[in-house]
């Protein structure tokens, strides 16, 4: 359980983002990690906001060094935000809630955590 927590996350784009006048559908951004890579494809016609969100913080380098803090065996892993040390990193502004876009939390999917914000 101890090694899961300090895995640190360094995300990085796999394919550029393109024009911002012709962004790609379905990007994919690679997270490296110290127990290896996970490739994860974000939908924009689902969720712009949140696809434009997130690639502005991978963009930034805003996750690199970070860890999974949260590890629930067999549930989820929760990461991103807290140094190897625990200290928090501050985070930008809340985004619109696209959660009525029709994609769902199952195994083998992100989503971004949700603060008590009730953005609609």
């Amino acid at each position: 359980m101890l090694r899961n927590l300090i895995m640190t996350l360094a995300l990085t784009l796999l394919a550029p983002l393109g024009l911002a006048e012709t962004p790609l559908p379905n990007p994919q951004v690679v997270i490296k990690t110290t127990d290896g890579d996970i490739t994860v494809r974000l939908f924009r016609d689902k969720a712009p906001v949140t696809v434009a969100n997130f690639l502005s913080y991978v963009d930034s380098g805003f996750y690199n060094g970070t860890i999974f803090h949260r590890v629930m065996p067999n549930f989820m892993i929760q990461g991103g935000g807290f140094t190897p040390e625990m200290v928090e990193k501050p985070k930008g502004e809340p985004i619109v809630n696209e959660a009525k876009n029709r994609l769902h939390n199952v195994r083998g999917t992100i989503a971004m955590a949700r603060t008590a914000d009730t953005r609609q």
